[in-house]
């Protein structure tokens, strides 16, 4: 009967150590796959890394999981101000008038904020400057109403913006990214533990509109510190939150990197610290996002190793040149011009980034449009240079990355390389009769 127990507890204690070495050799091929899967190793919740000229990926993780992104919520509140400007509805000096929701928002100094004054008009620079460069959330309430009536009709209209964009994730339920808990009886839509949520993917998408769109935001969103004079008694010092910009003197050395001229942090409970940045090197603009991580410094770093990602493991090469002949693409026919046929030349220069070191050759696919040709597949003279004619894909033959931020990053122009002109009537009247005798030969010589 011992015997028996003891064979049992052999057994038991010889199960559970070979339960206990399998679970000490797991670590580190989980760790390994892990290190695969992320070589960055980033502490962040998610973060994307993008090269703005050409729209590639070069880095993500977690990227399209949905966390509330706190005051880079105004990077929308930006764009949809810079489109009012462009579209003349406002001006940088038109005046905004103060609402109750704004006036007690801008009071609580525990957030970013400049204190507003009810009896008081600001410029729409004035405000704008307060909530790019300090995120002052009272003066983004006021920019929101101005531009949509009310924070709710404003809403809906980064919901939409957002839609455009393919910016599949993003649920805006306010202007300034503070949560519904803090907004109160002001927030225009959600419940009481509501907040806007965005995915890092949303994010990039946003940032690199507003960089292509609007560069001029960048003017702005690049300056460290200002001084906010507007209806105050004395000067409020506004310091940015972008603690990567030059500017800041020795104290903030630490965490300045060359190059950066925006975008925008965001910082709450829910959200964490948070931090959306861009970088500019000798022409060369990487974008990052980072969600999540846990101090405020973290947030520089993470950001820091992903420019340097960026920077140090892959190069730019330009693979196409504007108004550069496509090499081993047919010319297109021509009809009733001077010439038969005219060359197609890239539309637009293109740049991609490849991994350092490696030597990229790439393949073309060229796609006429339709609308432009003729039944049989000829244009019709007279042909313009640099007509727009179709466009061409791009695809670079080397290390695989994580694709594109759109599907169309890759597509360039296809013009026409040279001008071609209608050829005079007494010429298209001979190429006509020639035309038809060749086709009564044809016909006579199938007869036989």
């Amino acid at each position: 009967m011992n015997f028996i127990i003891k064979r049992r507890c052999f057994a038991t204690l010889g199960m559970a150590f070979i339960l206990a070495l399998a679970l000490v050799l797991q670590v580190p091929f989980a760790s390994k796959a892990e290190a695969a899967a992320d070589p960055l190793g980033v502490k962040a919740k998610s973060a994307i890394l993008i090269d703005f000229n050409s729209g590639q990926i070069l880095y993500e993780k977690n990227a399209d999981k949905v966390y509330p992104p706190a005051s880079m919520t105004k990077m929308m509140t930006e764009y949809l101000v810079m489109q009012a400007l462009h579209a003349k509805k406002i001006t940088w000096d038109t005046k905004v008038s103060i609402s109750d929701y704004a006036y007690q928002v801008s009071q609580n100094r525990s957030f970013s904020n400049v204190p507003l004054k009810k009896d008081y008009q600001y410029t729409v620079r004035e405000l704008y400057e307060a909530m790019a460069i300090y995120s002052a959330n009272g003066a983004t309430i006021a920019l929101a109403e101005k531009v949509g009536g009310t924070e709710k009709n404003f809403v809906d209209l980064m919901n939409k913006t957002a839609k455009k964009f393919d910016m599949t994730h993003a649920q805006y339920i306010n202007s300034s990214g503070l949560e519904n808990v803090d907004l109160g009886k002001f927030a225009p839509y959600g419940d009481a533990n509501g907040s806007n949520k965005l995915s890092a993917r949303d994010i990039a998408k946003l940032a690199y509109h507003i960089i292509h769109d609007y560069p001029e935001a960048l003017q702005i969103s690049k300056i460290p510190l200002k001084n906010f004079t507007a209806g105050v008694d004395a000067p409020i010092q506004m310091v940015n939150w972008n603690y990567m910009l030059p500017g800041f003197g020795e104290n903030m050395a630490k965490f300045t990197y060359d190059g950066v001229d925006g975008l925008k942090t965001g910082h709450t409970d829910l959200a964490g610290y948070c931090f959306t940045g861009t970088v500019n090197r000798d022409g060369h603009r990487l974008i990052s996002v980072v969600m999540g991580t846990s101090s405020d410094a973290q947030r520089f770093e993470q950001t820091r190793a992903l420019f340097d990602y960026g920077y140090q493991q892959f190069t730019e090469k330009t693979i196409a040149k504007k108004n550069q002949v496509i090499k081993g693409q047919k010319a297109v026919s021509v009809h009733n011009g001077k010439k038969d046929q005219v060359a197609v030349a890239f539309g637009a220069a293109y740049k991609t980034s490849i991994a350092s070191g490696e030597q990229v050759s790439s393949d073309y696919k060229v796609v006429l449009n339709r609308s432009k040709l003729n039944k049989d597949s000829s244009l019709e003279a007279p042909v313009k240079k640099g007509e727009k004619i179709g466009y061409v894909t791009i695809s670079p033959k080397g290390k695989s990355q994580y694709g594109y931020l759109y599907n169309d990053n890759n597509k360039i122009p296809v013009v026409a390389a040279e001008q071609v002109d209608r050829s005079n009537w007494f010429v298209r009247l001979f190429k006509g009769i020639g035309s038809l005798f060749g086709s009564i030969f044809s016909w006579i010589a199938g007869l036989f």
